[in-house]
């Protein structure tokens, strides 16, 4: 029995051990991915050998960079390999001349030197893949860029010259026959369906796609917002999560509407097959014309104004509610014309006017959204907008302006023939419209559950502070930070998606990024006007994203912190001059100069900067220290010479100081670093009030002691810890010198506290007849005679 359970335990452990002796070593790993990338990329290679469409390149294009992905992960792999042989062929040490090494040793460096020589071709071949993958995808980018050169060049007959019309009406008697052959084939089609049998299919879809358009859309719409108008955490979760809801039923419900209709229509036999790509084109256009229409529905909510979550006016909400709905259609209806036209195979001069419709209808809706945001600006104006208002409406202003000017230029390129420019154009103002509405409400949706479910007071908050200890602080912090960094990913991915209708998709973005973050270029510097617009561009840019990080550190993250206003204060100036910094260095790398020719430039200017500049560095260098030890904040009450006020703000070269006369000191900050400051708050110290006096000899001392400490334990400022102290410090020309000490909680409050036990001091001691005062000085005039006297003794 033990022999038969012994010999089970071996086959277990024998097929245990077995996938642990096959498995291949990480150099065969990266070898068999070198060989999958260098086949997939010959295979790219051999496809772009034929005529692709923009799709079929797109795809080219992924599978390429892919392939190089996979090239450089296998290279940087066996590179990993390679310095590990290397580093055993160090620990053997070179050979010594003269000396015979035993036969293992001079067989183990025979196969390390193999191994190496091996493993160095490899990971030169893992290089020679990847830079032939990203020679493939630069010439997938230069026929992107050709064809929509071409594209836009091409210039068509213009629609106010008669060749068009002539071209056109010689057409129409084909485009008829054309459509009325297609037109036929379907109703061929419902013809023999029909007399298939009732066809339940087709009215079954029908049915449902009607009931999903209208009564279980709004039933689902009326659904959520009772759910979260009961079960959501916080008004801005509810707000922000009934927009989602709505978009998310706005393009779910005619999208599905249209996927039955035409599943209704085929398991009826009512579909020709000719009908098919319009059947496809009917379920595309439902979705773009349901997203277009939610997505301008959610962001105006012009009829529920409580839910909507952009700061706009009723008036404007109402006024462009037909907005939506007017670009829906008109995508639609594009959608639905260009797969007619394709399916049934119309002329191309059927095909251009097509196009010339397309683009005017679109320049007509973009115009008409013009004028009626012009004509709400005009009333917001004659209101009287305030400061906020008016700011806003200045931007907004600017963009219509920026728009118009591009319509114009549409409507003429349409006049002059070029009508693929007109169309390029005005696909990417819509599309520009539509990706940035989608971004700011898909950032406002984000920052609101973000920052609402992620604070000390929510129901995550309470547990991640009971649960694991932290404090409410950090999670406060943990939302903003989380928030920021989603919005930032939505910002790159529609900065992506912005580059679609110029045919470059978002792997192309991301190439270019990934291409832009792997270092500047060393070599020599080309100076030419798109590289000065390059760095004009880049650098506004930057200061843009400093003043925009700035804002949120100050405005979001800082408040969250639970520090004080001085430490954000360093914080915050700390953080914008090292962005800034970062901004000129990322705007110098556009014009091609490198870390170290602005090392060197640094370095020939040093002089120039150490005598010319010296104070200015002096003083940046001592607003570095302050900012750093802090030994002098925001709100401390110093005294700069014989000047004394409240520190009000601390920059890298001065400090503003207001006085008591409500006037500014600025203070440069080597002064406060190199010269004696006096400051009363550093440590939240109490202040100390000091009174001194002397009263005749004869009098009480220890009567006008008691009287001193009533005096201090009537006022209230005067705080009893500590204690005040009256003593006696000398005695003088037949006085008594008094010295007394008070503490108030505040140095400001020291003047007006010394005040008022003063003024009851006075009047306590004049009630006792007890004469206060000073040493008595007596002035004796000498005659010269007695001076002669006296001089002489």
């Amino acid at each position: 029995m033990m022999a038969a359970v012994a010999r089970v335990w071996v086959v277990v452990l024998v097929a245990m051990a077995v996938p642990a002796i096959a498995q291949p070593s990480p150099v065969d790993v990266a070898s068999a991915q070198l060989s999958r990338a260098e086949g997939e990329l010959a295979a790219v290679d051999t496809a772009l050998d034929t005529r692709v469409d923009r799709a079929a390149r797109a795809q080219l294009r992924d599978r390429a960079l892919a392939a190089q992905g996979d090239a450089k992960e296998a290279a940087d792999q066996l590179r990993g390999q390679l310095a590990l042989v290397d580093a055993r062929i160090a620990g053997l040490g070179p050979p010594v001349a003269g000396v015979v090494e035993a036969a293992d040793i001079r067989a183990e460096r025979r196969a390390l030197a193999q191994s190496r020589n091996s493993l160095d071709s490899k990971v030169k071949r893992g290089q020679l893949i990847a830079v032939e993958a990203a020679q493939l995808v630069a010439e997938i980018d230069q026929t992107q860029a050709a064809e929509l050169g071409e594209r836009i060049a091409v210039r068509a007959p213009s629609p106010l010259s008669p060749h068009f019309w002539s071209e056109l009406f010689a057409a129409v008697p084909r485009d008829a026959r054309r459509i009325a052959t297609f037109l036929g084939r379907e109703g061929a089609q419902i013809d023999s369906g029909l007399r298939g049998g009732f066809p339940w299919g087709g009215v079954l879809g029908a049915l449902l796609a009607f009931a999903l358009l209208f009564p279980i859309r709004q039933l689902l719409r009326g659904l959520g917002q009772r759910y979260l108008i009961v079960d959501a955490p916080g008004h801005r979760v509810r707000r922000s999560a009934n927009t989602l809801w709505r978009v998310l039923i706005g393009t779910a419900m005619p999208t599905a509407a249209a996927f039955l209709f035409v599943q209704g229509l085929r398991w009826s036999a009512l579909l020709a097959t000719a009908w098919n790509p319009l059947a496809q084109a009917l379920v595309v256009a439902a979705v773009f014309a349901g997203f277009t229409a939610s997505l301008g529905a959610a962001f105006l909510m012009a009829r529920q104004p409580s839910w909507r979550v952009v700061p706009i006016a009723d008036a404007a909400a109402t006024a462009l509610r037909p907005v939506p709905w007017g670009l829906a259609t008109l995508t639609f209806a594009v959608i639905m014309t260009g797969a007619f036209n394709g399916a049934a195979g119309v002329s191309p001069a059927a095909l251009l006017a097509t196009q010339v419709v397309e683009v005017a209808a679109h320049i007509v809706l973009i115009g008409g959204t013009l004028l009626v945001i012009g004509r709400l600006r005009t009333r917001a104006a004659a209101d009287g907008a305030d400061e906020q208002e008016a700011a806003a409406s200045a931007g907004v202003g600017a963009v219509t302006l920026t728009v118009w000017l591009i319509v114009a230029g549409a409507g003429i390129a349409l006049l002059a023939g070029y009508v693929g420019l007109a169309i390029t154009v005005v696909q990417f103002v819509l599309w520009a419209t539509l990706l940035g509405v989608s971004t700011y409400l898909l950032m406002v949706v984000i920052d609101d559950v973000a920052t609402s479910l992620f604070q000390r007071d929510s129901r995550i908050g309470q547990t991640l502070r009971h649960g694991l200890g932290l404090g409410g602080s950090a999670v406060d912090q943990f939302g903003v930070l989380l928030s920021a960094v989603l919005r930032l990913a939505v910002i790159v991915i529609a900065l992506g998606l912005m580059l679609y209708p110029f045919g470059a998709g978002f792997g192309s973005f991301v190439d270019r990024v990934a291409g832009l973050a792997q270092g500047v270029q060393i070599g020599g510097v080309a100076i030419s006007p798109g590289t000065i617009l390059r760095f004009v561009a880049v650098l506004a840019l930057g200061m843009f994203l400093v003043r925009q990080f700035t804002g949120w550190l100050d405005q979001r993250y800082l408040p969250s912190t639970g520090l004080d206003g001085s430490v954000r204060n360093s914080i915050r100036l700390v953080a914008r001059y090292i962005a800034i910094a970062l901004a000129v260095v990322w705007s110098l790398a556009s014009l091609g100069i490198g870390m170290e020719r602005i090392a060197l430039l640094l370095s020939a200017l040093s002089v120039g900067i150490g005598f010319g500049l010296q104070a200015i560095t002096s003083n940046f260098v001592s607003g570095l220290i302050l900012l750093a030890e802090r030994p002098i904040k925001i709100g401390d009450l110093i005294r700069v010479g014989t000047d004394e006020g409240d520190v009000k703000r601390i920059s890298v070269r001065s400090t503003e100081i207001e006085l008591a006369d409500h006037s500014t000191l600025i203070v440069p900050n080597s002064e406060l670093i190199t010269k004696s400051v006096l400051n009363k708050t550093l440590g939240g110290q109490p202040g100390r009030i000091q009174i001194r006096f002397s009263v005749p000899i004869e009098s009480d001392a220890d009567h006008v002691r008691a009287l001193v400490l009533e005096t201090f334990a009537g006022e209230p400022a005067v705080l009893d810890t500590p204690a005040p102290v009256a003593q006696i410090e000398g005695i003088a020309d037949g006085r008594i010198l008094f010295v007394c000490y008070g503490h108030v909680s505040s140095p400001r409050a020291t003047g007006e506290a010394r005040s008022a036990v003063l003024l009851t001091l006075l009047r306590r001691m004049r009630e006792e007849g007890v004469e206060l005062g000073t040493v008595p000085q007596r002035l004796e005039l000498i005659p010269p005679a007695a001076a002669n006297d006296g001089s002489n003794g």
